[in-house]
């Protein structure tokens, strides 16, 4: 069976609820491999709530749907404070990135409470904003961002993920409406251990399967390489 847009392999699938050192109550989803442990954690941040961003945005989605089948990594999803979704509302309301940090907080928080294997930060648009600003954690092995904008996130931010001396991956569109290639490298040059990777003919919103496929096969391949590449058919 050829894997599309809307394929959903098997998985254990669980509502969670995250709870913030401020009082909120936030909802969200993890999905684990079906019949064994994940080999390692995926703790995303979606993009901008305000602009139609939410847990279900669809490259996460599909990461949930497909990685641990595929891949043996665990997917935690979640609404940021304010945000709305099939699973439900999260208490709050949106902060443009400053409250959100206690929402990064409580998804490490309960990746490491619930003993999740290797986590991993993968943050998209918005998401990319959290990742550099608040996800210096010791518990994140690395981060991997999908169109960064570099909007609320500075240069100072940039030289705090450098000290921190994680990997960074950083996936960007050839033609992505706010940072393109060429200025994503001379942004993130002042990351020693960042990876740029222009990914050509995709766009912002990553639109289309054969770019959601290159980067969930850029994420498996940092993550869980012995699961790279991904295959695009399954029994």
């Amino acid at each position: 069976m050829e894997i599309r847009a809307a394929t959903v392999l098997p998985a254990r699938r669980e509502p969670i609820e995250l709870h913030t050192a401020d009082g909120l109550t936030l909802v969200g989803e993890l999905a684990l491999p079906l019949d064994r442990p994940p080999v390692a954690t995926l703790v995303t941040f979606h993009p901008l709530p305000t602009h139609g961003g939410f847990m279900d945005s669809h490259v996460y989605k599909k990461a949930a749907n497909r990685l641990p089948a595929l891949a043996d990594l665990a997917v935690l999803r979640f609404n940021t404070r304010g945000t709305s979704s099939e699973r439900g509302t999260s208490e709050g309301a949106f902060d443009g990135g400053e409250g959100e940090r206690f929402d990064v907080a409580a998804a490490l928080e309960y990746a490491e409470f619930e003993d999740l294997p290797r986590v991993w930060v993968v943050g998209w648009s918005f998401g990319t904003e959290l990742t550099l600003k608040w996800a210096h954690d010791p518990l994140v092995e690395g981060a991997i961002l999908l169109s960064p904008p570099l909007h609320r996130a500075t240069d100072d931010d940039l030289d705090a993920w450098a000290r921190f001396g994680r990997p960074l991956v950083v996936l960007v569109p050839e033609f992505d409406d706010y940072l393109r290639p060429d200025e994503a490298r001379k942004r993130f040059a002042r990351v020693p251990q960042a990876e740029v990777i222009g990914v050509e003919g995709a766009k912002h919103l990553w639109v289309g399967e054969p770019y959601v496929r290159i980067v969930l096969n850029e994420i498996v391949k940092r993550v869980n390489p012995e699961a790279w590449p991904l295959p695009t058919d399954v029994s």
